[in-house]
């Protein structure tokens, strides 16, 4: 038969403590002598007692648990390379606090229902949100369900006063199109990302910021994935032979340019220089020729994310306390985070 799980009275009488005393201790609060909660410590790992997370919720108003919720299909989270070094960002700073990771993929419309239903539902403390586009139905709902929240990337081209953490896609857009025109490329082709995502946006404002007068014929739609990448280096071929530099939306899309420029016979960097956006591994390095790109640090910005998160629900535990003692409320916190780029060079530029 199972031994019984020790319970909280066990604990307190094992450290020879009060009810409370142990309460206190296993649940973060204040004001117990260090001496005693040392003492409880070693009761609560010499019995191997877990605290019960329904009541332990009831004490402390916290689930220790995160939604992240990606406005993507699933086909599409588990094949790019982006979300995945974004993941593992959240999942190591909210391991590294003890709070867990719960995931909701939005594949259509008819997941929004859900997806509100269980944000509102009081499972989690807050959620992290990314890749949401711009007539995306997720803002409205998440800011419905009241859950504090943190958004991958710029929720809108506002920038809407939600917390976010983002990278400077304009600058490094500028940066990669510079780049090509010290070269001594003159007939510089983008290949956007979905133009219903921010981070789409500013990167073919970056591209326009050093071609104001780029001719229309350069610019072609993409989708962020290698497919979409082809497409629109084909689209640029047919309209613009003379083309002798492409800077991509991104690394997926520019691995796809490049096996259509190999295709069509166009050397690179020679006849046609490359530059992506993102430096993702392992496609950067492995596209031949290695890819020239924009940096971003992902795996930070989704560390980021969930730190952002995390102080913010702490913030208002502090203040939701200070009210209920009658003490002086903090200040606002940092809400926005814009992290930096820096151009990678490679063999393709």
């Amino acid at each position: 038969m199972t031994a019984p799980r020790p319970t909280l009275e066990a604990v307190a009488a094992h450290a020879g403590v009060s009810r409370a005393t142990v309460s206190r201790v296993v649940n973060g609060g204040t004001g117990v002598r260090s001496s005693l909660a040392e003492r409880v410590l070693r009761a609560v790992d010499e019995l191997g007692y877990v605290p019960n997370q329904a009541a332990r919720s009831l004490v402390t108003r916290r689930h220790d648990a995160v939604a992240v919720v990606i406005a993507e299909p699933e086909t599409r989270v588990f094949t790019d390379p982006f979300f995945a070094r974004q993941l593992r960002g959240i999942s190591k700073e909210l391991t590294a606090l003890d709070s867990q990771l719960v995931l909701l993929l939005v594949e259509g419309r008819n997941d929004y229902a859900r997806v509100g239903r269980y944000l509102a539902g009081g499972h989690v403390d807050g959620a992290l949100v990314f890749s949401v586009h711009l007539d995306d139905e997720l803002p409205d709902i998440i800011r419905r369900s009241a859950l504090p929240t943190v958004y991958g990337g710029r929720p809108d081209r506002d920038g809407e006063h939600t917390p976010y953490v983002d990278c400077d896609n304009r600058g490094g857009a500028r940066e990669a199109v510079r780049h090509l025109r010290s070269l001594g490329r003159e007939r510089i082709a983008h290949i956007t990302g979905p133009l219903d995502q921010t981070s789409a946006v500013d990167r073919l404002d970056g591209y326009r910021d050093v071609l104001p007068d780029a001719d229309p014929a350069l610019l072609a739609h993409g989708d962020f994935t290698p497919a979409g990448g082809e497409r629109a280096m084909r689209e640029l071929l047919d309209r613009s032979p003379q083309l002798d530099a492409v800077f991509a939306a991104n690394d997926l899309s520019a691995a796809g340019a490049l096996r259509v420029l190999h295709e069509q016979g166009r050397r690179v960097p020679e006849d046609v220089a490359v530059v992506g956006f993102d430096d993702l591994e392992p496609v950067a390095e492995q596209t031949s020729p290695p890819l020239t790109t924009v940096r971003q640090d992902v795996e930070e910005m989704g560390r980021l994310m969930a730190r952002l998160l995390l102080r913010g629900l702490e913030r208002d535990g502090r203040e939701r306390d200070g009210r209920e003692r009658g003490d002086a409320q903090e200040g606002p916190g940092e809400s926005v985070v814009v992290t930096p780029t820096a151009l990678v060079r490679r063999a393709s530029a």
